[in-house]
């Protein structure tokens, strides 16, 4: 066994929401590690842009399109994943939708239904297909990114808050369900990150410095730091941790 805890050599590695922000950050440090990551997301092009530089720079990468709100796509990635590798070491369920942003009493039923499929049911079923495959060879680490979101309803994100604190109950159903078959399963839940993703809060000057004014460290975070959660998350380091709901916020929440 390395003396390295935070060494993933050999690990097969699936990021969703993986070609920006939160979830680039994520797939480049496990790629980092020593891990195969397979970096997925909506747009193939976008994907295999992220892979590229990881093989570039020596690392294991490839890309794989799909949008974990449509089951046919989910089918499809995990279908892939066996024929190619036979196995699934680390999933990271990053992939999120947030389409809309305003008074939560004007939520129209389109934003609502694919904040849901995205956000609850995508997060589920790949969970649930990762579960799977973990089972059958003996384990392995699901994350899912939730949000500070989950344990304090965001100004003008209610759908997307509370589809968040669902990931987060789902989060500790299946560490409990899982756990006997060696598969941990925890949360990332960040606070405001700079993302393309975040773009909204960003641009809204007084929302955002309200934000940083009570955000003990007084700025916000990136995505590189939310990253690190997660290694840790995957690794041997956080082998009896499983369950959790690990808020990186700057301390918004305190």
């Amino acid at each position: 066994m390395s003396t390295n805890l935070f060494d993933l050599t050999g690990k097969i590695a699936l990021v969703t929401g993986a070609s920006r922000g939160i979830g680039e950050a994520i797939a480049t440090l496990l790629a980092e590690q020593g891990a195969h990551v397979i970096v997925s997301s909506r747009k193939l092009d976008d994907c295999e842009a992220v892979a590229a530089s990881l093989r570039a720079n020596g690392k294991s990468a490839e890309a794989f399109a799909c949008h974990v709100g449509r089951m046919d796509d989910i089918a499809a990635i995990f279908a892939h994943i066996r024929e190619r590798h036979g196995r699934l070491d680390i999933l990271v369920n990053n992939a999120a939708a947030n389409p809309y942003f305003g008074h939560i009493l004007d939520t129209d039923l389109a934003s609502y239904n694919k904040t849901v499929e995205v956000n609850v049911r995508g997060y589920f079923f790949m969970s649930a297909e990762a579960g799977k495959m973990m089972k059958a060879q003996g384990g392995g680490a699901i994350v899912n990114t939730a949000s500070v979101n989950a344990l304090q309803p965001g100004d003008m994100q209610g759908i997307y808050s509370i589809t968040k604190a669902a990931v987060v109950n789902m989060t500790k159903a299946f560490a409990k369900e899982c756990g006997p078959f060696g598969i941990r399963v925890n949360a990332l839940l960040p606070g405001l990150t700079k993302t393309k993703f975040a773009g909204a809060l960003f641009e809204n000057k007084a929302l955002y410095d309200r934000w940083i004014n009570e955000i003990p460290l007084r700025r916000h975070g990136e995505p590189r730091e939310m990253a690190g959660t997660v290694l840790y998350l995957v690794s041997d380091a956080s082998s009896y941790t499983n369950g959790e709901c690990i808020v990186v916020d700057g301390g918004l929440t305190i």
